[in-house]
């Protein structure tokens, strides 16, 4: 006889028609406190052999049973931890995200204001060079002026239409940008109105300290990342090393050639297994591991605090300017309507021939410098108004949380 493996031994490669199927239902719960998992499951698996015309059913009709880490890393006890921080920090950013929007709504609404400011201050100086040139030609005509003088307006007139020119350019492009922020459309951009002055409650920055760490997310933010470094040091000092886990298992099972019979009279099956792991050597990873995740928290735990002192000093600076920033848009707005009634006198004094164009053109540039400074004052402080806002997410003038 020919042993099998004999390369001159007959081979036969039969074709086979085999199906192999099989459905179950399962319902897992975790347990938080041990992180274990307890389930419920019920199936059936169906076996055809098409050639040789057999049917088998194996049915389990119901099983419970329990998988038990008894040595390793609980992350089910850590995410009850953290997951809660991350939902309160999650619905704490939805306020903060519609005021940081109102702030840069605002900062845009300035700009577009400044913008045309300036353009309607630029079409005013064109109208004055160009009202003065003329008054300077019809001087010159009579003998009043001297040619240079007439030649400085001409020039003041140009430079003066240059400068409302560029500055309703950077007006339409200041305007396109809060039309594309706020979602507007940006084919008519309405002239802007200069605002009264921002509310100016009294506040305490020890007052808005305290609103800020009852609510921005960022204080809840601090407590999980200190969270989370001490879940990465017990996750390296559990992960390596010795790993046991319990396994038991208890229920029904019964294998027939018909569905039904599979269900009938099905026979006890228990299973109760305990296994043990462990490497025998890891040229030192796991204490490697530990250090390194150590040393994560203790880094965390010092960009944590140097976190914590910068958010607490923003706050108590921001609130400690307020009163500055409220006074400066007063003396600005004293500032302009003076700067405005001297230039009306100077020009008025300048075309009686009393003031030098020197004088003049000094005049102008005040008074367009204060108009400046009085809307730069406006911005600055309703900035600050919704820039508190955002720090503190709680409105100071209603005194209640936004």
């Amino acid at each position: 006889m020919r042993p099998w493996c004999s390369p001159t031994a007959p081979l036969d490669f039969r074709a086979v028609r085999l199906n192999n199927s099989n459905v179950q239902l399962a319902v897992t719960q975790n347990i938080g406190l041990t992180g274990g998992q307890l389930y419920v499951a019920s199936g059936m698996q169906r076996f055809d052999d098409f050639n040789g015309r057999e049917r088998l059913y194996n049915a389990q009709p119901f099983a419970v049973g329990l998988t038990q880490p008894l040595r390793g890393f609980n992350a089910l006890t850590w995410a009850r931890r953290t997951e809660p921080l991350r939902y309160e920090e999650a619905q704490r950013q939805l306020p903060l995200d519609r005021e940081t929007i109102a702030q840069r709504t605002t900062e845009l609404f300035f700009d577009v204001l400044l913008q045309q400011q300036q353009t309607a201050l630029a079409a005013q100086n064109e109208r004055t060079a160009t009202e003065l040139l003329r008054l300077g030609r019809e001087k010159l005509t009579l003998g009043r002026l001297a040619e240079a003088d007439v030649l400085l307006l001409e020039l003041n007139q140009i430079r003066a239409q240059q400068n409302r020119q560029q500055a309703e350019l950077a007006a339409q492009t200041a305007a396109l940008n809060l039309a594309i922020y706020a979602g507007c459309p940006p084919d008519q951009p309405l002239p802007l109105a200069v605002p009264d002055a921002a509310p100016a409650p009294t506040v305490a920055p020890a007052e808005a300290l305290r609103q800020a760490r009852e609510r921005r997310p960022e204080v809840v933010g601090f407590r999980r990342r200190q969270l989370e470094a001490d879940r990465g040091v017990a996750l390296a000092k559990l992960t390596g090393g010795l790993q046991a886990s319990l396994t038991a298992n208890l229920g029904y099972i019964k294998r027939a050639e018909t569905l039904w019979n599979s269900y009938l009279n099905p026979q006890n099956q228990q299973q109760l297994r305990i296994g043990f792991s462990m490497p025998i050597i890891d040229w030192g990873r796991q204490r490697s591991n530990v250090k390194i995740a150590e040393a994560t928290r203790e880094l965390t735990r010092r960009t944590v605090e140097q976190d914590e002192l910068s958010f607490d000093q923003t706050i108590l600076t921001h609130a400690a300017q307020l009163p500055t920033l409220h006074a400066q848009v007063r003396l600005t707005a004293r500032a302009d309507s003076l700067a405005q009634r001297r230039y009306v006198i100077t020009q008025e004094v300048y075309k009686v021939g009393r003031l030098s164009l020197t004088d003049l053109g000094i005049a102008q540039q005040e008074k367009d410098a204060a108009r400046q400074a009085y809307v730069n004052a406006l911005r600055a402080a309703w900035v600050a108004h919704y820039r508190l806002r955002v720090l503190t997410l709680y409105d100071f003038v209603r005194g209640e949380g936004v």
